[in-house]
């Protein structure tokens, strides 16, 4: 037996998420550790490959490109709301995060790209599409039991998807639209 991540093994990690500029997107710092199954689509695929071969203890510095993270921006991934479809007490600024939900009821986070009299440009862009990520890794335990499926993979233990988090159409408040 093994003691080196392989696809399939749950692990618990502490991570510090940061873009190419240095700011911090996303930790575990102050929470419980992330807990997840290796290569199950939980998390984002450059995440789960980073992990595969380190060890109980080891820490790393991993950078993933967009194509490993959360894809490159699609520049077509916009739509246009007619404000009386946004409830009036939500304060719309640009760059802010709503939930919208697709024709099948299903959660799509998309973000405030312009505000009109009579319409609202939302991007549906993932809001690190694009992106290079780091993403300083620690392995806390391995030889876990698998996580209850929830549904996320969105790949955001906190769900803290930005400085003003609203949500247009679900009862999740907050969410940054992953179904979690």
């Amino acid at each position: 037996m093994t003691d080196v991540i392989n696809a399939g093994d749950t692990i618990s990690v502490d991570y510090t998420g940061k873009l190419e500029n240095g700011k911090v997107f996303d930790s575990s710092e102050g929470k419980a550790p992330l807990t997840f199954t290796v290569g199950s689509g939980m998390l984002i695929r450059g995440f789960d490959s980073a992990v595969i071969g380190m060890k109980k203890g080891e820490s790393k510095t991993v950078n993933i490109p967009p194509e490993e993270g959360y894809g490159v921006r699609n520049e077509d991934a916009f739509v246009e709301l007619a404000r009386q479809h946004i409830p009036e007490d939500i304060p719309l600024a640009l760059g802010m995060m709503l939930q919208l939900q697709d024709p099948e009821g299903r959660p799509v986070p998309a973000t405030v790209a312009e505000i009109g009299e009579e319409s609202v440009k939302m991007d549906l862009n993932h809001f690190l599409a694009g992106e290079t990520l780091t993403f300083d890794i620690t392995i806390r335990e391995t030889g876990l039991e698998p996580p209850q499926a929830h549904g996320c993979g969105c790949g955001s233990h906190s769900h803290d998807c930005g400085p003003d988090k609203h949500d247009c159409g679900s009862d999740s408040k907050g969410s940054c639209g992953c179904g979690c």
